[in-house]
């Protein structure tokens, strides 16, 4: 069995690898697994990770409840090792992390004009998994963020059904606040942060959540995510404020509400609630502003496979993120092209992708390599990516998703309910 640890680390220079890999598989980029642990949570046993490994990383650092795709960010834990978070590029008997690659190769990889605005991939996602709800809490805007030298994090979520065949503890996630909620009552919340629970909650409103479904979260919105593995792509921070200090019994400590918030501000009780977008927070249109259900690209049933849009919609008019569902029938082979660069990760079947391996596994151990996961170039992409379903009986499902204002022809907020593809 082919492992991530027997790999050799490759030094300097990756341009020729990466041009050389990219000839070969007409722009593809085979990742391995990256796995991330929360010291704060309890895992939810769906990423596919074998029940064995789910404290690889030691029990000191918690369990193991995300898996990230195409990242090029660097995980926000304590005592974390070294290029958590990152993910690695796989060439033959080699490696080196997509970061690097993205570093040396620039717009070869992501298109140039990504590259000349951001001079990274900014963009990231992950499958996030855990056995109850996490605290309510928010992440910071771009100019709250710069104050601590980050960035900002907008992210988006969509539920995909190979991932949640049981909903575990509390699949419902509060949002924001209820109409009316004043800042004093939120005040006193955090004032109250030593004498037991909070109450934070009370003042807030829980959604069911609703597997095949989705939501877009802006920055400075409080939210506490429910128990459904979530497909999350989002921009590349892991900044972050937890406004509830106690979760199923168990303690939030003060530091993970201002951890990215400057240290002359940790004790500011009025600088901490007025991190919140208090318009969005109280919107009495929440859910119509913010709710998702795929919206198909095309009607391209009668040919063997839908593309579906995921994730679309913009935070404060810009395009992000977006992220489609692609669904390939037994035997199929469907061509898509799309306007830029993305990653992608298989949840369900077998098959190719541009003749590449191309298969979502039962069951990973913690140091596995996989077949699983791609990271697809701009010119890779709008050349067409050909996904082959080799199966006799289940589909081939496929999630991918882009970086900001790739795709000007993605659906607005509210398009599922116009959607004239059933």
């Amino acid at each position: 069995m082919s492992t991530v640890t027997a790999l050799r680390a490759v030094k300097g220079n990756t341009k020729s690898k990466v041009e050389a890999e990219l000839s070969k598989t007409g722009g593809l980029l085979r990742l391995a697994p990256c796995w991330v642990p929360r010291s704060f949570l309890q895992p939810g046993k769906r990423l596919k990770l074998h029940p064995d490994d789910l404290y690889a990383y030691g029990l000191n650092r918690g369990g193991i409840d995300e898996r990230w795709f195409a990242s090029t960010t660097p995980a926000a834990n304590e005592n974390r090792t070294p290029d958590e978070g990152l993910s690695y590029v796989v060439v033959g008997k080699e490696k080196f992390t997509l970061q690097k690659a993205v570093e040396d190769c620039g717009a070869t990889l992501i298109g140039k004009s990504i590259w000349n605005k951001y001079k990274k991939w900014p963009v990231y996602s992950k499958f996030f998994d855990n056995m109850g709800p996490i605290p309510h809490h928010m992440h910071q805007s771009k100019a709250q963020a710069k104050l601590v030298g980050q960035e900002g994090k907008p992210e988006s979520y969509y539920f995909p059904p190979q991932h949640n065949n049981v909903g575990n503890n509390f699949p419902y996630t509060f949002m924001g606040f209820e109409p009316g909620t004043t800042k004093d009552q939120v005040r006193q919340c955090i004032a109250n942060w030593n004498k037991g629970d909070n109450g934070i909650l009370d003042l807030s409103k829980a959604y069911r959540l609703k597997v095949g479904s989705g939501w877009l979260i802006d920055p400075c919105i409080l939210h506490a995510p429910g128990s459904l593995c979530t497909y999350e792509p989002q921009w590349g921070s892991d900044v972050f404020g937890m406004y509830q200090n106690l979760v199923e019994g168990r303690e939030v400590p003060w530091s993970l509400l201002v951890k990215d918030m400057p240290k002359s501000k940790h004790k500011d009780i009025d600088f901490i609630v007025d991190q919140l977008d208090w318009a969005k927070n109280v919107d009495p249109k929440f859910k119509d502003n913010h709710y998702l259900e795929p919206v198909p690209v095309a009607d391209t049933r009668k040919e063997g496979y839908v593309d579906r849009w995921i994730v679309y919609g913009k935070v404060d008019g810009e395009q992000l993120f977006t992220a489609k569902e692609l669904t390939v029938d037994p035997g199929v082979t469907a061509f898509v092209k799309d306007n830029g660069a993305y990653g992608l990760i298989a949840v369900q079947g077998s098959g190719k992708i541009n003749s590449q391996p191309l298969n979502s596994p039962k069951l990973i151990r913690f140091t596995e390599l996989t077949e699983d996961e791609y990271f697809v170039t701009e010119d890779g992409a709008k050349a067409g990516v050909s996904f082959t379903n080799t199966s006799e009986t289940e589909p081939l499902v496929v999630l991918r998703y882009f970086g900001p204002e790739v795709n000007p022809d993605a659906p607005k907020m509210g398009a599922y309910r116009k959607n004239k593809f059933n």
